[in-house]
């Protein structure tokens, strides 16, 4: 922001921040315009998850295999429920991969505001910048985490488990957008909560440990096919893209053009009521934080 005097003693500049004045005023050429932060913020977000820690990024790959072995014995074999024809392992880890993917999504936008605040307090940049970075740098958790999928898969081959590399594998990309748009859409509606309501922080830690009991993660949903629970569960829009995720790479699960559909209006709708109130909330949010 350059200030240029002018002869005629008028003020010139060639950048002008202004507060922001309608509801629907949300400028996605001007996150675009700091693309570069966005870069930065993404690196700061996966370096600081690990500073000073002694495995690092290691603990991408220790928590799926932990919680695989706990979903074996407690799902697999005192529960003794079915997965479908899915190798046992396979099916675990492909549904907690894609679910962690969601949840850390979730948990780490529903604290932009309060996070960040000092940040926002010091200097101007679009506030949106903060969410999209949360959302970049867990695409790279999650790369870790689905190469520990690949590799077990071409262990599991050599053992004689059949896996088959086909073009549904593309399917792999829409389902991650989709988590994103999800967990991006419900994370900075949950954000704009919190300013004012510090409960809905507290409330994140349930939603997520129930929510992985309400998604097909650890179970099928043709598990549930003769339940009288399967209409709640239905309800549930990351059910169907699990599923699909599952069947991207195993050509297996149970979906439908129409739960499909269900989803990605879910994701639409819970970024565009996000949006706005993101948008509405960011005006005025230094003074309740």
């Amino acid at each position: 922001m350059n200030y240029k005097p002018s002869t005629t003693g008028e003020e010139n500049w060639d950048l002008v921040i202004k507060p922001k004045t309608g509801l629907f005023d949300v400028d996605l050429k001007q996150v675009w315009h700091y693309r570069d932060l966005l870069v930065l913020f993404v690196k700061r977000d996966f370096i600081a998850q690990y500073k000073q820690t002694i495995l690092g990024p290691v603990w991408n790959i220790i928590q799926p295999i932990l919680t695989t072995a706990m979903f074996l014995l407690i799902f697999g074999k005192i529960a003794n429920i079915p997965t479908d024809g899915i190798n046992p392992i396979l099916f675990y880890m492909s549904g907690i991969t894609i679910w962690n993917y969601f949840a850390v999504c979730l948990t780490s936008t529903s604290n932009t505001f309060t996070s960040n605040a000092n940040i926002f307090g010091k200097v101007y940049f679009p506030r949106l910048v903060i969410p999209l970075s949360v959302v970049l740098s867990n695409v790279i958790r999650f790369g870790i985490q689905f190469g520990l999928l690949l590799v077990t898969m071409v262990y599991l081959a050599f053992k004689g488990t059949p896996i088959h590399f086909s073009a549904t594998w593309l399917l792999v990309v829409p389902v991650l957008l989709l988590m994103a748009g999800i967990g991006l859409g419900l994370g900075i509606i949950i954000s704009s909560l919190t300013t004012k309501y510090r409960d809905f922080a507290v409330l994140m830690t349930f939603i997520i440990q129930l929510g992985m009991y309400a998604t097909p993660v650890a179970y099928p949903l043709s598990f549930l096919s003769h339940s009288k629970y399967k209409a709640l569960i239905a309800l549930n829009p990351l059910g169907p893209v699990i599923e699909l995720f599952r069947y991207s790479l195993f050509q297996k699960g149970t979906f439908t053009t129409g739960t499909l559909l269900y989803s990605v209006c879910f994701a639409i709708v819970s970024l565009f009521l996000g949006l706005l109130m993101f948008n509405k909330v960011e005006r005025s949010f230094m003074d309740t934080v």
